[in-house]
């Protein structure tokens, strides 16, 4: 069965939920770097694996899917689409800014038009062809380039 990725998170788990009740919701134990400061990344031990889990404030802020997988958002975006496939996917609400470490890359950030959403955002990162991982959170968190660094 495949596992989505949402503006607001990925399979059962959701933005806003705790490690533990994110735990819960995925059913396997999710482990990473101690949560010794306000940003840290946690990991599901069992699938899916190409996914990593922000967490600010003791919350879920952000789902990063890095490796190939199954993984798509609801639409069929995934790792290795053209940018041409997100834009049409998405019409009229892709915005495309340059990629700040990879010459030639972009992030094409979906920015969703329900207002219910507009904290939302689904960025996808390319090499300047294809889609190399992507992820979704809330902002501010989404678009943290370096993820917690």
């Amino acid at each position: 069965m495949p596992t989505y990725l949402f503006l607001n998170g990925v399979g059962q788990v959701r933005v806003g939920m705790t490690v533990a009740e994110a735990a819960k919701a995925s059913g396997t134990r999710l482990a990473g770097d101690p949560p010794n400061n306000s940003c840290y990344y946690v990991k599901p031990e069992k699938e899916p694996k190409q996914v990593g889990f922000m967490v600010t404030e003791g919350r879920i802020s952000r789902v990063d899917v890095w490796r190939k997988g199954k993984i798509t958002t609801l639409k069929g975006a995934k790792i290795g689409n053209t940018e041409a496939r997100i834009k049409s996917l998405y019409p009229g609400q892709i915005k495309v800014t340059p990629h700040k470490y990879v010459k030639g890359g972009h992030y094409l950030t979906f920015v969703p038009n329900d207002r219910a959403d507009r904290n939302y955002r689904l960025i996808f990162e390319t090499d300047g062809k294809r889609v190399t991982q992507f992820r979704s959170g809330k902002l501010p968190e989404v678009e943290f380039v370096e993820g917690c660094s």
